[in-house]
C-alpha cells in the first residue's frame, strides 16, 4: 500500500538518488557537547557505506569494548556518507589512535569527556545534503511549488520503508507477536521489540495517510505536540489552537500504541480506532498487548518542520540541503519531489 502524498497535485520530477554514497550525506546535530570530565569519551565519526551497528562492531573489536559500552544518539544510513557522535565508556584517545581511517571510517575526532553515556534521541536533528540526478524538464517549477508547501505545511512524518524489510511486511510478524506469547518468548527481547515497533510504525502510517490532507490542522480531541519541548496536551478548542499550529508551534499527533499512551478523542480518536479495526485490532487488545510486551507507547507528530532549506538545479541535477528533527526521514522529502517510490 503506497502512502499518499501531501503534494499529490504537483507532478513528480523523477530522477535517481544515491548514484554514489556522496549523494546522500547526513550530519548529526548534537544536542550538547561533552563537559570535559567523566567516564565517557565523546567522539565524532564520519563514515561511508557503513551502518551504525557495523560501526559499533568495528569500534568494539578495535578498542576492546563491549557493544553496550558504546553510546549513540541515532542510527545513520549505510548507503551514505554520515557524521555522528558516539560515547565510549572508559576509552582513551591513545586507544583511538590505533584505529586508522580507511574507505569506510573516513575520520575520527575526539571531542572530550562527559559524565553520561550518549543515548538515543540525544541530538537536535540531522542536516541532510542530497543529490537527485536525471530529473525531468519540469523540475524547477515542480520543486519550487512542492518545497513551498512542505515549508509551509510541514513534511509528512511517515516512518520510512526500511523498517519493513525488503518484502515490506515486517509489520505482519509484529502483529502476530501481539497475541502469540509462545512466539514472543522464543525471540530475544531486542528482536521482539523490533518487530513490535514495525507494527506500531505501520499503524501510525495508516493514521497519517487518513489525515494527510489535514496534517497541519488540529482537531478537537487531538493530542497536540509542542515543537519546542515535545510535550503533549489535548486540544479542547481547535479554533483557538489552530493559530499556534499555523505558526508551527504545535502539531497534531498520531498514536504509537502501548500500555500507557493516551488515545485521541472525538474525530481524531474515531480515525485511530477505525485504522485499528481495519487491521483486525481493537483498542483494548492493543493496550493489553502493550502491557504483555512491556512497552508504554507514545504520540508522534503527523508532520515535522523543513528547516534551513537550500536548493539548486544544475541542468538535470538537483541538490538539496535541509534540517529535520530527530526521528524524521529525509526520504519523505525525496518522495514528495520525485514521486517514484523513493
Amino acid at each position: 500500500m503506497s502512502d499518499p502524498y501531501l503534494t499529490s497535485e504537483i507532478p513528480g520530477i523523477g530522477g535517481h538518488t544515491r548514484v554514489m554514497p556522496e549523494d546522500f550525506q547526513v550530519d548529526e546535530q548534537p544536542l550538547y557537547l561533552p563537559c570535559g570530565t567523566g567516564e565517557h569519551l565523546y567522539i565524532t565519526v564520519t563514515k561511508r557505506l557503513l551502518s551504525t551497528p557495523d560501526l559499533i562492531k568495528i569500534l568494539s573489536t578495535g578498542l576492546g569494548l563491549k557493544a553496550q559500552e558504546i553510546g549513540t544518539a541515532g542510527l545513520k544510513d549505510a548507503r551514505a556518507v554520515t557524521t555522528q557522535m558516539l560515547s565510549l565508556h572508559l576509552a582513551t584517545p591513545d586507544q583511538l589512535a590505533r584505529l586508522k581511517p580507511d574507505e569506510r571510517i573516513l575520520s575520527i575526532e575526539v571531542l572530550g569527556r562527559h559524565r553520561n553515556r550518549l543515548r538515543p534521541g540525544h541530538h537536535r536533528g540531522n542536516r541532510f545534503r542530497l543529490v537527485i540526478r536525471n530529473v525531468m524538464d519540469n523540475a524547477r517549477s515542480a520543486v519550487t511549488e512542492s518545497l513551498r508547501i512542505l515549508e509551509h505545511r510541514g513534511v509528512p512524518n511517515y516512518f520510512g520503508p526500511q523498517r519493513q524489510g525488503k518484502a515490506g511486511d515486517n509489520y505482519k510478524i509484529g502483529a502476530t507477536l501481539l497475541t502469540d506469547a509462545r512466539r514472543r518468548s522464543a525471540m530475544s527481547r531486542s528482536k521482539r521489540i523490533w518487530y513490535l515497533n514495525t507494527y506500531q510504525s505501520h499503524l501510525f502510517n495508516r493514521i497519517l495517510a487518513k489525515r494527510i490532507d489535514r496534517l497541519d490542522r488540529v482537531l478537537t480531541g487531538d493530542w497536540a505536540m509542542k515543537l519546542e519541548n515535545g510535550a503533549c496536551f489535548q486540544v479542547e478548542d481547535a479554533e483557538i489552537e489552530q493559530a499556534r499550529a499555523d505558526r508551527f508551534e504545535i502539531s497534531p499527533t498520531g498514536l504509537l500504541f502501548g500500555s500507557r499512551v493516551s488515545w485521541a478523542g472525538e474525530e481524531p480518536g474515531q480515525i485511530e480506532e477505525s485504522v485499528m479495526a481495519e487491521e483486525g485490532m481493537t483498542k483494548d487488545v492493543l493496550i493489553a498487548a502493550g502491557k504483555a510486551c512491556g512497552f508504554r507507547g507514545e504520540r508522534r507528530p503527523l508532520r515535522v518542520p523543513l528547516a534551513d532549506l537550500e536548493w539548486s538545479l544544475d541542468g538535470s541535477v538537483l541538490t538539496l540541503a535541509f534540517t529535520l528533527p530527530p526521528g524524521a526521514y529525509a526520504t519523505n522529502v525525496l518522495r514528495e519531489l520525485m514521486k517514484t517510490g523513493e
